[in-house]
């Protein structure tokens, strides 16, 4: 189905456009004819999944993909614990989905509101030292290339491609499925707790490669971080979940409402947020509880924000996360958002920004009324300076030269660009500015 473009934002509203047509293909044979019309018509086409992208990775300015409809289950190898999900899937759905063949996602972001087709191309992942995120857990996929061709990339077929197309910013062709590798499905036992900021930073290293689940909050203005340690258990295991009511009152009363109006302060009165932050210090205390993997490792978060992430050396994350506070001090900035670390296993994934190498996450937010981008430059300025790759769903001011030179594969990626669509049907400026023209 066609219709005129409308005004699409993404979730954060920092990026909007008017695509000339939208088209809400309902299979894989529909994706292929937009595809072709598109070329004919000499159109760039772009699929959109969630729109929860920060970055401009998803604009469409000629001819938008809505891949809502292309959603579900298709097959499943119990054997082999691999299910093969349509692109438009979103990942809250999976564990629905999943649960009548026993299996899970082995690891997963605190968001779920996206596509499974968009987390895997903008490399969403969790953390973990010893797990990869959602694009290392691809085993095969089927893409649209620029002729409108069917492509299937798997160990057995076009096996050469993976690296490239489980990862690939949507450059390389329309997704319609993916097959994923997964696990039996299991509970994680969740300790959240407060704590010194200069302890959890002396054992950062040791914890992230211990602990199955290891991520910590900082306030800035306070001396505290909010740690969440997960460990695997059997899905047979006890489960001790939070209750409805203490629920609803930390996630929905506190963590949104509350905070979205502590937000809302804070950016007409900066100097408030101190107080602020140091009050949600003296109110965070030590939650235990087990439940099902996917109620433990997702958020809901509705307070509307803008975010940054780069992914370092492991070992060089303390000291980064140092000179970011030092920097907070000495701008006199008052930040209300906490700063998010976490952490990944190496995978050979061209484009992934643990691609090889165990790698951390230092991730910077600004509630959405607030200006970001004095802000957000200079934390860049310093995970550059430590190697830094930026999250490629999340805002960043890198372009092509400075990108290559952090990835040894990134003209590998640019030649399979090449091959599968040489006349840029699937390009928009956020990809002329990452990868070139």
């Amino acid at each position: 189905m066609s219709a005129s473009g409308a005004l699409w934002r993404n979730w954060a509203r920092t990026e909007a456009v008017r695509p000339r047509r939208v088209e809400r293909p309902g299979s894989a044979g529909a994706v292929q004819r937009a595809v072709i019309a598109a070329g004919n018509a000499g159109l760039r086409i772009k699929a959109v999944g969630a729109g929860h992208s920060f970055s401009g990775i998803a604009l469409a300015p000629d001819v938008q993909l809505d891949l809502h409809e292309v959603s579900g289950v298709i097959r499943v190898d119990r054997a082999a614990r691999q299910v093969t999900v349509a692109a438009g899937t979103p990942l809250h759905r999976l564990e629905r989905l999943f649960a009548p063949y026993g299996l899970a996602l082995a690891n997963m972001g605190d968001i779920d509101r996206q596509s499974i087709s968009g987390a895997i191309s903008t490399g969403t992942h969790g953390t973990g030292s010893a797990l990869g995120g959602l694009a290392s857990q691809v085993v095969a996929l089927t893409l649209v290339t620029g002729d409108g061709s069917l492509l299937t990339v798997s160990g057995t077929e076009n096996a050469d491609l993976l690296p490239a197309a489980a990862l690939g910013l949507g450059a390389l062709g329309i997704i319609v499925d993916v097959t994923l590798q997964c696990v039996p499905g299991f509970l994680l036992h969740a300790v959240e707790n407060t704590e010194p900021l200069e302890g959890v930073l002396e054992s950062y290293l040791e914890r992230s490669r211990t602990a199955d689940h290891f991520e910590f909050f900082w306030f800035p203005h306070t001396g505290s971080a909010l740690t969440r340690t997960n460990t695997r258990m059997p899905l047979g295991a006890v489960r001790e979940p939070r209750g409805r009511v203490s629920r609803w009152i930390d996630d929905e009363l506190l963590a949104n409402g509350a905070y979205r109006g502590i937000c809302a302060l804070g950016a007409l009165q900066p100097a408030l947020v101190p107080g602020f932050n140091r009050l949600a210090e003296r109110l965070s205390g030590r939650r235990e509880y087990t439940d099902v993997s996917t109620r433990v490792f997702v958020t809901n978060r509705t307070v509307r924000f803008r975010e940054m992430e780069y992914a370092l050396p492991l070992d060089l994350v303390p000291g980064a996360l140092a000179e970011v506070r030092a920097l907070i001090e000495r701008r006199g900035w008052r930040i209300s958002f906490p700063i998010e670390v976490r952490s990944a296993a190496a995978d050979d994934l061209w484009l992934s920004t643990a691609a090889g190498r165990e790698t951390g996450y230092i991730a910077v937010h600004r509630y959405y009324r607030e200006n970001h981008t004095e802000y957000f430059r200079a934390v860049e300025e310093i995970m550059r300076a430590h190697g830094g790759r930026p999250h490629w769903g999340k805002i960043h001011y890198t372009d092509a030269d400075a990108l290559r030179q952090a990835y040894p594969r990134f003209d590998d990626f640019l030649r399979v660009r090449d091959r599968l669509d040489p006349e840029r049907r699937f390009s928009n400026p956020y990809l002329e500015r990452v990868l070139g023209r």
